[in-house]
């Protein structure tokens, strides 16, 4: 979502499992941001590579739309490895959270792709009768529900933490003594994304139901990340996990800061399935390449002159290069269907399934490795200044 900081526009991740606004990836707009009243202060999030320094700066003017807060506290992380552009190939500066959200009702649509953020005192709640709403409540300025999980056979109702900046559908911490823990043998170890202080690892699998009162689904693909990764989350004895984008995504909601309320209201997504990614790649967005490209031809006449009828007189075939988005493997899983093939971490993807990686998004690429078990995927991957051919089927993750 946009935010200007101090004048300045950037992209920031709304993220309601952050009470305080955070900034990286920064250094070309260090000086105009104009930050002030700075102190130095330690940050601790997700991952086992402990604190991390930043800044505190006061004062800051902060804008989201019309809404402004004019005294806002802001953290500024200056680690280069603090960077979550190329994990979601878009650029991104900032987390952003609490600090900002907690005066507003705030709604998010993500059919429509749209945030909004209503005066407390002004709105009026729609009547809907495919609704739900539940109640919220509040640890270091982070907002939590209950919701009813069924895994190992044991029914347990669980607090969890509302995050929807991160991209999975469900996170539980695992605690034998209730049976919260990995589906029997359905599972396999992963890669599970980066957090503030590094990388998270753990286990993927599944839970048999996920209740939200009336909202309920059936196996739900579940992630539990390895304790060092998560010491900074344990620390609030009572959660037992996070509720994230994956599975949020299949409502569209209404945060009510101020009343402690969420409204859910099941969308198109509803009833998408659960997937998880048969290929065993990660892939993010490293920099940039130079790709060769034709350049359409110009409509002219025998003089060289614009010919506005399209007929073509007289043209000449060029090729121009131009500076593309380079999609790089960062994560191949052990005995995964891609490391089996011949996958590298370092491959630069160039094709994949005949389609060149310079004209697509890494959303859609990423896409791909979700289809259905079965599916070929077929690859150019460029090693060592070689581009080579690489083929293989997406798998059963849990065979």
């Amino acid at each position: 979502m946009p935010v200007s900081v101090n004048g300045i526009e950037l992209s920031f991740i709304l993220d309601t499992g952050v009470s305080r606004p955070i900034l990286f990836n920064i250094l070309n707009f260090a000086d105009s941001l104009h930050l002030k009243n700075l102190k130095t202060i330690s940050l601790r999030g997700l991952g086992a590579d402990g604190a991390v320094s930043s800044i505190k700066s006061e004062k800051n003017i902060v804008r989201i739309g019309k809404a402004i807060n004019p005294n806002q506290d802001l953290y500024v992380v200056f680690d280069n490895s603090i960077n979550f552009t190329p994990i979601l190939g878009v650029p991104v500066h900032g987390i952003i959270g609490y600090d900002l959200l907690k005066d507003f009702i705030v709604e998010i649509n993500y059919r429509r792709k749209f945030i909004k953020l209503h005066n407390p005192q002004t709105y009026t709640y729609r009547p809907c009768r495919k609704c739900e709403s539940l109640n919220l409540s509040f640890n270091n300025n982070k907002p939590y529900l209950q919701a009813d999980i069924l895994t190992q056979n044991e029914q347990n109702s669980v607090k969890l933490l509302i995050d929807t900046g991160g991209s999975d559908d469900l996170w539980l911490f695992e605690n034998d003594s209730i049976g919260i823990k990995p589906k029997g043998d359905k599972y396999f170890d992963d890669y599970l994304g980066r957090g503030l202080s590094g990388s998270v690892y753990g286990k993927r699998s599944k839970v048999s139901q996920l209740k939200l009162k009336s909202f309920m689904f059936q196996d739900v693909n579940a992630a539990f990340p390895d304790s060092s990764s998560i010491s900074i989350a344990k620390t609030f004895k009572e959660r037992n996990g996070s509720i994230s984008g994956g599975l949020l995504r299949r409502f569209n909601l209404i945060v009510d800061y101020p009343s402690a309320k969420l409204t859910l209201k099941k969308n198109n997504n509803y009833n998408l399935p659960f997937e998880y990614n048969k290929s065993g790649i990660v892939l993010e967005q490293r920099g940039l390449r130079v790709v060769k490209e034709l350049i359409s031809p110009k409509f002219t006449d025998m003089y060289g002159r614009d010919n506005e009828s399209g007929v073509l007189i007289t043209t000449s075939v060029t090729y121009g290069y131009n500076l593309k988005p380079s999609f790089e493997v960062v994560v191949v899983r052990p005995n995964s269907a891609a490391e089996i093939a011949g996958i590298k971490v370092g491959d630069v993807v160039i094709s994949i399934n005949g389609k060149a990686t310079q004209n697509l998004s890494l959303q859609v690429v990423n896409k791909m490795f979700y289809l259905k078990t079965g599916n070929t995927i077929r690859m150019i991957v460029q090693r060592n200044n070689k581009n080579l051919a690489i083929q293989f089927k997406l798998e059963n993750v849990f065979k």
